[in-house]
């Protein structure tokens, strides 16, 4: 079922509609495991653990209202990946849709990669409003005619109908990896295309699905030799030549594709020294890079870990220039996330269009913004609460002992079952995608001003 309802919201003093979306109530497949918006904004596809992908559309501007900017609606959902058994593996492999990537606009039509833990594919995605008749040959059904009954031509004619979303599968492109893709991206050459998975990252051609070239690979010739993976990877959005991996170390390798086939040398490597005095046995896990993006401008990269969220200059590998708290209250519950495995949860992170403001999701279905010109940050709930009309989305705050005020939640009363991984930012205008588990929370800003 797809419900939608709107109400005003406001963060700190700008104006919000919200929008809410659920899946079909399976308690499993629904859960929303990818979030994307196209180059416009104007189509927002989601990805879930049952394999499907469904794409929402915006409506355009209402006439009897000029100044309400449309809101999402569903435009077309379908089965991207079905469960795989590897028989010479005995491995099952699951229907999850680990990430979505649009390809930038060529024509009439629309095209995205989704891709499961092994198998990417690609989707033509076109519409029809309209449908021939009048053919010499067939009947209304399609059938051949009798060419006996045949004893007129006439000249066939295109008659308007429903419109129609047609999804299509373009290219499967399989077998390239070992390990389980984590991450795919296009490349600004909008040719090529690449995959990571824990160990490889492999380079294709959109247009050839029987090979792709390996240009990472991490693999040690003895596996006991293994000190960290692969954990996401992005070509740079202007130079088709860099892209960036991180890894579970906390370090992030620029590769320049000029220099060699096989980019094993990276070209920069920006990591920052910890700092001795707060070394613990988590020290490791929460410095596990679990998302990177690179800003629209391609100056900047923004990372996440566990407890942070992190901005490096492309110019300066020493240390980042910026780094944002995004929960240290669970410092001292790293213990029991631990026992719970929350602390190998991976959340994502995303720039807004001009590149001044992030974003990245929390625990309790929280999500934190945080303003890089005013340092200002904000807690925000995505929550049902806030569809009831005229809601005000207030900001949160959370309180570690002491004093506490009226609308304060404790560290001790949060939910760590609802948690926001997956977020997504438009293009180009303040409107931002939340997946809390299986509902999707589109919020969107009424007044053209900066979002803080």
């Amino acid at each position: 079922d797809e419900g939608q309802g709107g109400s005003d919201a406001r963060v700190t003093g700008a104006e919000l509609r919200f929008c809410k979306h659920r899946l079909e109530s399976n308690p499993r497949a629904d859960i929303i495991s990818t979030v994307e918006f196209n180059h416009t904004g104007e189509l927002l596809a989601t990805g879930d653990k049952g394999g499907r992908v469904v794409i929402f559309q915006r409506e355009p501007e209402s006439k009897n209202a000029p100044h309400s900017q449309g809101e999402y609606d569903v435009y077309s959902t379908f089965q991207s990946h079905e469960p795989e058994f590897d028989y010479l593996k005995s491995l099952e492999i699951e229907e999850k849709i680990n990430k979505i990537k649009w390809l930038p606009q060529q024509n009439a039509a629309h095209s995205l990669l989704s891709t499961n833990d092994k198998t990417i594919k690609l989707w033509k995605i076109t519409e029809r409003d309209k449908r021939p008749e009048g053919y010499n040959l067939k009947d209304e059904e399609g059938k051949l005619k009798d060419l006996s009954t045949v004893t007129s031509l006439q000249v066939p004619v295109l008659k308007p109908m429903d419109l129609m979303v047609e999804v299509s599968p373009r290219r499967i492109f399989a077998n390239g990896h070992t390990y389980h893709i984590n991450s795919i991206s296009v490349n600004s050459d909008c040719e090529t295309y690449m995959s990571a998975d824990d160990l490889r990252i492999n380079l294709w051609h959109l247009a050839i699905t029987d090979r792709s070239f390996n240009i990472v690979d991490i693999k040690p010739a003895n596996m006991e030799d293994l000190t960290e993976v692969i954990t996401a990877s992005e070509f740079h959005p202007h130079h088709c030549n860099l892209f960036v991996y991180s890894s579970s170390k906390g370090s992030l390798r620029l590769c320049d594709m000029r220099a060699a086939a096989l980019c094993d040398k990276h070209s920069k490597l920006f990591e920052e020294p910890e700092d001795p005095s707060n070394r613990s046995f988590f020290s490791e896990i929460i410095s596990s890079v679990s998302d990177v993006k690179f800003s629209h401008s391609g100056r900047y990269m923004l990372t996440r870990d566990y407890l942070t969220v992190k901005v490096w200059d492309l110019n300066m590998e020493a240390r980042p220039i910026e780094t944002y708290q995004v929960h240290d209250y669970l410092r001292s519950k790293l213990c029991s996330l631990y026992e719970n495995d929350c602390i190998f949860d991976k959340f994502e992170c995303a720039w807004n269009g001009s590149d001044s403001v992030i974003m990245t999701g929390a625990y309790n279905n929280f999500f934190r913004m945080f303003d890089r010109n005013t340092k200002r940050d904000v807690t925000l709930e995505a929550s049902r609460e806030s569809s009831k009309p005229r809601a005000v989305l207030k900001p949160r705050r959370v309180c570690v002992g002491g004093k506490r005020r009226r609308d304060d939640i404790s560290v001790d009363s949060l939910d760590f079952t609802k948690k926001i991984l997956h977020t997504a930012w438009h293009p180009a205008e303040n409107i931002i995608a939340i997946a809390a588990t299986n509902n999707l929370y589109i919020f969107q800003d009424k007044v053209n001003s900066e979002m803080h």
